[in-house]
């Protein structure tokens, strides 16, 4: 995998990111050469054609992330595909419209940009097809072998078997419980943890991950440290399930692993960079979307009785309580009768015109309010009820360490989870949030703030 972000990118979607770029960008400049009456030369290094080039490569780019193409990249219907790609080209030409009132001087040629795409589209088709059936199979998997079946390894297991594009393959455990042969989590049992050495030289693996839960007796430390000086890279479970499931496992989680912690953010420059930049952004944010609010609390105001703003306290920083704002979803009286309850998915306490403006995240714009005031960040862990935290501290371990930076308005378990009222989903939260705490920093906080741009583009709202 690659790191981008502090995100972990299976290869064979950074492979497919980069090839595609250097297609589409061939495409623009082949029909530069076609279509042009100058030299398009002159045009491409002289004129500023090669910028306007990029503009067009990284506006079809981002309309393949936004359809979500590169989230999934395994061809199922080469119509579907044709269809998809399609969407991308028109994104690109909305966008080139948009640039067009922004400054016309940015702006590729009418004829060259309605070549290129044509050409871009079909190479780019073409290209997911040949990728898929050829390419995938050329750069192969990294191989994994589980030593130990523990809880983390089942859920790494799970995890693998739900995602075949990240490029991981399970070739098999060893453990003492489970009778030889036996099939968990789409692979095999292959011996006992005895059998290390010879398992290893009939599977020839690129990683072993190590997840026994009792090791004094049973840890084959002699064995895994001559394949590790051999080449073949040694982790814990742990580790593998943060860089394979981007969340920190709570499952098998020791207070000393995060007392002796050497990377267990967060940093103080990040946090007070985070700071500096959250504020200049809810500032942009109440500038610019003013005139939407404005829309947004009337059809509050019109579409139900009672108050347009929502004020509710929450738990932010170190535990302390704090005023969150949002307009208003609910109905005036929601919960008068059951009292402070989890939103379920089809909630029945919502208005018809709430129901809209979660899922466009319409509700949430009140909250550039709170990060001015310093009460929450643009980017962090959600901030939840009182009455919920006093429960969730008591049952989940661990939960009180959310507190420890700013509350966000979005956060990296919301752009990764499902919406959940349970207390398993709540669980896997916490994970989020506790990779997030770890690894906060300006770049992760721009990749959130991407993907949730992506997220309301896509009417996907809240989770």
């Amino acid at each position: 995998m690659v790191r981008l972000f502090r995100v972990g990118v299976p290869t064979s979607v950074f492979v497919l990111l980069v090839s595609e770029a250097l297609l589409l960008s061939c495409a623009f400049i082949l029909a530069a050469f076609a279509v042009l009456e100058v030299d398009p030369t002159v045009f491409l290094l002289y004129d500023g054609g090669v910028g306007r080039v990029l503009i067009a490569v990284f506006s079809v780019l981002l309309g393949l992330h936004f359809l979500d193409l590169y989230s999934d990249i395994r061809v199922r219907s080469r119509i579907a595909l044709l269809l998809e790609v399609g969407q991308a080209f028109g994104f690109a030409f909305l966008a080139q419209a948009l640039i067009n009132y922004l400054n016309p001087d940015w702006m590729l040629p009418r004829w060259l940009m309605i070549l290129g795409c044509g050409l871009g589209l079909l190479a780019v088709s073409a290209w997911r097809v040949v990728y898929d059936v050829v390419v995938l199979r050329a750069i192969g998997s990294e191989r994994l072998l589980f030593v130990g079946r523990n809880a983390v390894v089942e859920e790494i297991a799970a995890f693998l078997a739900r995602r075949p594009e990240l490029g991981l393959t399970n070739l098999g455990y060893l453990d003492d419980a489970v009778e030889v042969g036996s099939l968990w989590n789409g692979a095999r049992v292959l011996g006992p943890i005895a059998k290390l050495r010879e398992v290893v030289e009939e599977t020839r693996p690129d990683r072993i991950v190590v997840g026994i839960s009792e090791r004094r007796a049973r840890m084959p430390v002699y064995d895994l440290l001559d394949l590790r000086f051999s080449g073949i890279v040694i982790e814990e479970a742990a580790a593998a399930y943060e860089a394979t499931c981007g969340r920190i496992s709570a499952k098998e989680l020791r207070p000393a692993q995060l007392i002796f912690s050497g990377e267990l953010g967060p940093r103080p420059g990040h946090v007070r960079f985070q700071a500096l930049y959250s504020f200049l952004i809810a500032l942009a944010g109440v500038i610019v979307s003013l005139p939407l609010m404005l829309l947004v609390a009337a059809a509050v105001e019109l579409s139900s009785r009672g108050p347009v703003l929502y004020c509710q306290t929450r738990v932010g920083l170190n535990g302390r309580h704090f005023t969150l704002y949002k307009f208003r979803s609910m109905y005036a009286d929601a919960e008068a009768r059951t009292g402070a309850v989890w939103a379920s998915k089809d909630d029945p306490r919502i208005t018809p015109a709430g129901r809209w403006l979660r899922r466009l995240r319409l509700d949430e714009l009140p909250q550039f309010v709170n990060v001015l005031k310093g009460d929450m960040s643009i980017v962090g862990p959600r901030p939840e009820r009182p009455e919920f935290v006093k429960v969730l501290t008591e049952k989940i371990p661990f939960y009180r360490q959310r507190h420890a930076v700013k509350p966000g308005v979005t956060g990296w378990a919301q752009i990764n989870h499902k919406y959940g009222d349970t207390i398993e989903d709540t669980v896997t939260k916490l994970e989020y949030d506790l990779y997030y705490i770890k690894h906060l920093s300006p770049a992760l906080d721009l990749y959130i703030i991407f993907q949730t741009l992506k997220t309301m583009l896509r009417l996907r709202g809240a989770q």
